[in-house]
């Protein structure tokens, strides 16, 4: 039976939780607001589980919590790294664990909460990541100099023929990411899924994953138009600009690979208006959700929340944090 402490959180009562859980789904269902609501309910601190958020500068392109947002509640592994900095899965493993260790021993609950599938994975997952070698560079340079002469989606195209399931997890603009297991096959002549999923012979931790979706589509898609205009007006290609002229998001960088960035180039360029580099944005997002929506269906370890009525008015995000207390057993 689960057992729960009773401690003051924010000049009140709050419920401290003796194990973590997390929060996922694809982008724009509403992640962020139900992470904080029961991080302060159940004085919980938040682990970004997002591949673009752990970098600097990259704020609204990423939807990342807002200084406001971050204030309420402790945040970890957001914007710590510089966004021309590799960082790889296990990586991501030996520090989202460590972070959660540190919480837990605090006495606080660890709350994972983000959208990239692979680093949910290494936190459901109780497996150990052994890094793939390679030969030293050179297939994997061949690689970044074909994406160079003939785009990412032609290298990201290769990678879909051989791996489909790899490159469901991956974005197109992540060369990086793309030639990684691309050089994988090439070198071994197995996909790089197939070593994933050789490295969790122990099997799901016991840890609550909650996942949020739209059973209506076009409400989805609804719910990323106004992101996305929210963005624009928030300043996205002034950020996009800034990166751009930093070199973050030169071919083969890690921050290439985040959508809301590639979008904004031609406009900064001068070769399309404002308006078409946003609806550029949003086919690109509504793409990038599809993908995490086929990603994060196919795992068995995942409870559902539909988030419809939050969207249409019909319920109370309240409402929504009260069903998720019911899928974690809280109540």
């Amino acid at each position: 039976m689960q057992v729960y402490n009773i401690k003051k959180t924010n000049g009140g009562e709050g419920l401290s939780l003796a194990r973590s859980f997390a929060i996922c789904g694809a982008t724009a269902t509403g992640k962020t607001e139900l992470s904080l609501l029961l991080a302060e309910k159940y004085d919980g601190e938040i682990i970004c589980c997002d591949s673009m958020q752990i970098y600097r500068g990259m704020d609204i392109g990423t939807a990342k919590p807002t200084e406001a947002e971050r204030a309420r509640v402790p945040h970890h592994m957001t914007d710590f790294l510089d966004p021309k900095t590799p960082y790889s899965v296990s990586q991501y493993k030996a520090d989202a664990r460590a972070a959660e260790d540190d919480i837990a021993a605090r006495g606080h609950t660890p709350i994972f909460c983000g959208g990239t599938g692979l680093y949910l994975d290494a936190i459901v997952y109780d497996n150990r990541y052994s890094e793939f070698e390679g030969d030293g560079g050179t297939v994997r340079d061949e690689l970044m100099k074909f994406a160079e002469e003939h785009g990412a989606q032609a290298l990201y195209d290769r990678l879909r023929e051989v791996d489909p399931e790899s490159a469901a997890a991956t974005h197109p603009n992540n060369v990086r990411r793309v030639a990684r297991a691309l050089e994988i096959f090439l070198l071994t002549g197995r996909k790089k899924s197939d070593w994933d999923a050789e490295s969790r012979p122990g099997g799901a931790r016991d840890i609550a994953v909650l996942g949020l979706r739209f059973l209506d589509r076009e409400l989805h898609r609804e719910a990323i138009r106004k992101r996305c205009r929210k963005m624009m007006e928030a300043g996205l290609a002034d950020e996009a600009r800034r990166l751009s002229e930093e070199g973050a998001l030169s071919s083969g960088m890690p921050a290439a690979g985040a959508i809301g960035y590639k979008e904004l180039l031609p406009y900064l360029r001068g070769e399309e208006t404002l308006a078409e580099a946003e609806e550029k944005l949003f086919f690109a997002t509504c793409r990038y959700a599809k993908r995490q929506a086929t990603w994060f269906y196919k795992k068995d370890y995942i409870r559902w929340l539909e988030v419809d009525g939050v969207f249409t008015g019909r319920e109370d995000i309240s409402e929504l944090a009260s069903r998720a207390e019911a899928l974690l057993g809280l109540k």
